[in-house]
């Protein structure tokens, strides 16, 4: 009992608090949520689920669809779900919060899409628990825009194929 209390840095606190949101995500391939915060304050959160009204992944399985690359290989993409990103985003729209300026924490590197949403948006500034092994046009963009990407580690985190 003699250790002394360490108490977490506002990133490594949004980062827990992106953790405990993931654990509402509906599709286990991904399971990843996102706080979205400014000036120390938790404006909106997200997580990866279907649509309104439309089943989950958990329910009734993953909707799969390949994916032709510019090199030639094929990867597979569970469509069902909404990213966490995507959903934070939406519901900063929903709520008329701007989320301008603000810093987005998230399991992994934002895919292309939602790299463009956070672009568009005026978000600032992305905090990634891990690595996305197809994140390279992703960290390409925001370094091209000056939106800063910080990683909490280097690990590469690649989806199983199903």
């Amino acid at each position: 009992m003699n250790e002394k209390y360490i108490r977490p840095s506002w990133d490594e606190y949004f980062m827990e608090v992106s953790n405990a949101i993931s654990k509402r995500a509906t599709c286990d391939r991904g399971r990843s949520g996102c706080v979205i915060a400014k000036d120390r304050q938790i404006l909106v959160t997200g997580y990866v689920g279907s649509p309104k009204g439309l089943p989950h992944c958990d329910e009734v399985g993953h909707q799969m669809k390949k994916m032709l690359h510019e090199d030639g290989s094929v990867t597979q993409h569970c469509v069902r779900t909404v990213h966490a990103e995507q959903n934070a985003i939406c519901q900063a729209a929903r709520c008329g919060i701007s989320i301008e300026g603000a810093t987005l924490y998230c399991r992994m590197t934002p895919c292309r899409t939602c790299a463009m949403l956070i672009i568009n948006c005026g978000i600032t500034r992305v905090v990634c628990e891990k690595k996305y092994h197809a994140g390279a046009e992703s960290e390409q963009m925001f370094a091209e825009v000056g939106i800063s990407l910080e990683y909490v580690n280097e690990e590469v985190l690649k989806y199983d194929e199903q």
